[in-house]
């Protein structure tokens, strides 16, 4: 019998349960599973049975390494994978919204790795807790595609230009960092998350959220680098062009700036150019506006070969060394980034 990817519950207590049941593929994110969540939270805004929604991933890696981008793989040459690619888009879209518009309060257990699709479907929760164990990026530009479910939007909520360093660079974050940029609410150790885990699930008496997030939450261990780095971050990433902020980090000599840019120049052309465009055009929409977005953006890239190429090179060869079609930004053109959002 095939296990089930995601598993639902409810206990006695009024307390729903999403988990991510997939560990051995850090729970990556299929068809099956967003359409699951979707389904189950529609029935569960209704259901008196549920007064909370807790959202955790099965095994001691991590909550979700994001969508699974090996599957996607399967569109480069199939009408019949491609089509079914869509719907992924589509589907996992419509549930991070669901869960941002969830009219009932939701815990997200952001724990160990949490990745991409993992950061879209529990950006939107009510209550977003990190830990020490926590490894948080949004790693799209490093297989060729770009920052999506509903990154425009919450990128942008970060301090200064942070957003665009961490889009355009991926770079991975840890629990102070994450928190820093607006991307959780509170830091718990991991021990104490299960304790309050087990008070929610089993616990007999009616302890409030609130209560409990008091009880067993703390102030992050350390200040996080990005709080230290925020000027020369904004120094540089407020540019509105690739060029221009290369062109500056170029400039520096700083540790920061040829790291960054050597980063950078390692990612896709294509996927650079449209990722700041995507960034500085999200600055005034919603979530839903940006999700709308990304689903155009997603669809298009799907038919682009250094998306392909991208995923070759670190997920199916893993030989990190992508042979793009446009390798340099100065082989990219305005048009060419336009047509990328354009349905």
């Amino acid at each position: 019998m095939m296990t089930q990817e995601v598993l639902f519950s409810i206990n006695n207590h009024r307390v729903g349960t999403i988990l991510l049941n997939r560990p051995k593929a850090l729970n990556s994110l299929s068809l099956e599973m967003v359409q699951a969540i979707g389904v189950k939270l529609s029935d569960w805004t209704t259901n008196d049975r549920v007064k909370i929604v807790i959202i955790k991933g099965a095994g001691s890696k991590g909550l979700c390494a994001g969508g699974d981008i090996k599957t996607l793989y399967g569109a480069k040459d199939n009408e019949e994978c491609l089509q079914k690619a869509n719907t992924f888009f589509t589907e996992e879209y419509q549930t991070d919204l669901a869960i941002a518009q969830f009219p009932k309060p939701i815990i997200a257990c952001l724990d160990g790795i949490v990745m991409g699709g993992g950061v879209g479907l529990t950006y939107g929760a009510s209550t977003r807790l990190v830990t020490e164990r926590t490894i948080w990026a949004m790693p799209e530009l490093a297989i060729g595609f770009f920052p999506d479910v509903g990154a425009a939007y919450f990128l942008n909520k970060a301090p200064g230009f942070i957003g665009r360093y961490l889009a355009l660079t991926a770079m991975q974050l840890k629990a102070e960092d994450v928190l820093y940029i607006n991307g959780a609410d509170h830091f718990i150790q991991h021990e104490k998350l299960i304790l309050l885990l087990h008070e929610l699930e089993e616990s007999q008496t009616e302890t409030t959220i609130d209560t409990l997030l008091e009880q067993y939450t703390t102030p992050a261990p350390n200040e996080g680098s990005l709080v230290r780095l925020q000027k020369e971050i904004d120094d540089h990433f407020s540019f509105t062009t690739v060029e221009e902020i290369l062109d500056s980090l170029e400039k520096s000599d700083t540790p920061f700036a040829l790291e960054t840019k050597e980063t950078m120049l390692a990612k896709s052309a294509i996927s650079l150019k449209v990722t700041l465009k995507q960034l500085i055009e999200g600055e005034q929409k919603t979530l839903e506006e940006c999700l709308a977005t990304d689903l155009i953006l997603a669809k298009n890239f799907m038919k682009h070969e250094d998306f392909f190429e991208g995923v070759r090179s670190v997920l199916i060869d893993k030989d990190l060394k992508p042979n793009y079609k446009y390798p340099h930004i100065s082989s990219i053109t305005d048009d060419m980034i336009n047509q990328f959002f354009i349905s």
